[in-house]
């Protein structure tokens, strides 16, 4: 795990089911999107979308079958936490520790995990019932550094 998990009540949640496809992608940033940007909440929008695509590609790309993953986005207290659910157990590899040597820049591909690592305030796995759950938090972010609408 990268930071601390807390155990916190979020004061919000989303929990949706998503093709095994491609498709999932972009519905995937849109209810993170929707869901920072509705309730007004103050994690970088921009970076969950990011780190969200990353992990419903992962999930996409390296689990077996079409089994739906599910995405689920909780808006804490002290930032957002979103999780991508799937059917395979394995833990995602170098997800919590960083990989020997540097990515290969020439290659489209090993870069997702390094970016989760690297731009959230924590993430992880751990098993559910049916496979396998993982996931980042970032914190708020505070009001002289959001983004304000044009």
């Amino acid at each position: 795990m990268n930071g601390l998990a807390l155990h916190e009540s979020p004061s919000a949640s989303w929990r949706i089911a998503l093709p095994h496809s491609a498709a999932a992608v972009p519905v995937a940033r849109a209810l993170v999107r929707t869901a920072l940007t509705e309730l007004e909440h103050t994690a970088d929008s921009d970076t969950a979308e990011l780190l969200t695509a990353e992990l419903v590609a992962n999930a996409v790309e390296h689990t077996a079958g079409d089994s739906p993953i599910e995405l689920v986005v909780e808006l804490l207290p002290t930032g957002c936490k979103v999780e991508v659910h799937d059917r395979d157990p394995a833990p995602p590899g170098n997800l919590t520790r960083p990989s020997v040597g540097e990515p290969d820049p020439w290659q489209e591909h090993g870069r997702g995990l390094l970016l989760i690592r690297a731009l959230s305030a924590s993430c992880g796995h751990r098993p559910t019932e049916s496979g396998k759950a993982v996931w980042f938090r970032l914190p708020t972010v505070p009001a002289q550094r959001r983004r304000r609408p044009v």
